[in-house]
């Protein structure tokens, strides 16, 4: 006989649920959160196990891995899926969710979550970490000139390089407000290096990575954009089809239909948010300030005229995912006229 089991995962325990093909419940359990205690417990001979449902959440990556590693039958499912199935149920406990997700098992109503690769995960937690000392920086600076307007002094339009040197011939003369302005520069110029720092690692993936040097040929793609679009992805072949790189993404319209009543709303904003942003940003790059006309500018620059030019970004930052993974998929280069990309779109 086989059994399912469903891994409801916290921080410190995990509810266990086997199952068998009738769906009796065989047994209840709590184990540490760790590949090895959980493994220990699953790989017990009494279970035929044919499938572990893990929810898509911070731990599964890495309890996927050791499970995995360990022969399991292991499968992480979508969360969206899992909390629909879930919220049928009337009380919500780590022990129903588990039942639930062995559940979820055993019939076979599950969507599967693709687990990216170790050297994926590395590159984004780079792009993470960078991102999020960017965003510090920036936080300080707009600080800075918060408490400088207080007093009447206005920093004005300045950009990153000049910005110490404007904040120091403010306060010229003010010590009190000299010596807190100080401390925030000194914070300021420290994360400044290793945002440098962690650019300088991703400047290098990108040149030693073919995939990305490819991508890069696309105008408004750079080192960022190429090394965010391959983490992402990771693996290019488990898109069947190019043009659902868009919907994983979150950059198709969502449909609502019932009835007589159709509505075309916005982009369904699924999927990671980073990459959807870079995109963007990207689109935005190549509509505004490449100046060299190619094919996907042209048809970007069409939709602007019919629509709105926020409405064409949207739609190249689309056409981008497509076109990017195309070119991974196929190995290769990006074509500038209608004629040459039409085998490759």
């Amino acid at each position: 006989m086989k059994h399912y089991a469903g891994l409801d995962v916290s921080l410190k325990e995990t509810s266990i649920c086997i199952v068998d093909e009738a769906g009796s419940i065989c047994r209840e359990m709590k184990a540490p959160s760790h590949p090895e205690d959980l493994a220990r417990v699953l790989q017990d001979p009494t279970w035929r196990l044919a499938r572990i449902g893990l929810e898509a959440g911070p731990l599964s990556q890495w309890l996927f891995s050791g499970l995995a590693h360990a022969g399991l039958p292991v499968v992480c499912i979508e969360t969206r899926h899992t909390k629909a199935f879930l919220k049928a149920q009337v009380n919500k406990s780590d022990r129903n969710d588990a039942r639930g997700i062995a559940q979820m098992m055993r019939v076979n109503l599950f969507r599967p979550v693709h687990v990216k690769t170790v050297t994926s995960q590395q590159r984004r937690a780079l792009l993470t970490a960078r991102k999020l000392l960017q965003e510090k920086a920036i936080a300080i600076e707009n600080d800075i000139r918060g408490l400088l307007r207080n007093f009447g002094l206005k920093v004005g339009v300045i950009g990153p390089v000049g910005f110490d040197a404007r904040i120091r011939e403010l306060v010229d003369g003010r010590p009190e407000l000299a010596d807190i302005a100080a401390s925030l520069l000194v914070a300021r110029q420290t994360l400044r290096e290793e945002v440098s720092r962690l650019h300088r690692k991703v400047l290098a993936i990108a040149r030693e990575d073919g995939a990305c040097r490819r991508l890069m040929a696309v105008p408004g793609v750079g080192p960022v954009v190429a090394v965010a679009f391959t983490s992402t992805i990771d693996v290019p072949a488990r898109f069947r089809h190019s043009k659902a790189v868009g919907a994983a993404l979150g950059l198709t319209p969502v449909l609502k239909e019932s009835g007589e009543s159709k509505r075309i709303g916005c982009v369904s904003l699924c999927g990671d948010g980073m990459m959807r942003t870079l995109l963007y940003e990207a689109a935005q790059v190549m509509l505004t300030r490449v100046k060299k006309w190619s094919w996907l500018k042209a048809w970007a620059m069409n939709i602007a005229k019919r629509g709105s030019l926020r409405k064409a970004i949207v739609a190249l930052a689309r056409r981008l995912a497509v076109t990017m993974h195309r070119m991974w998929s196929d190995g290769t280069e990006f074509r500038w006229t209608r004629d040459d990309a039409a085998a490759c779109v």
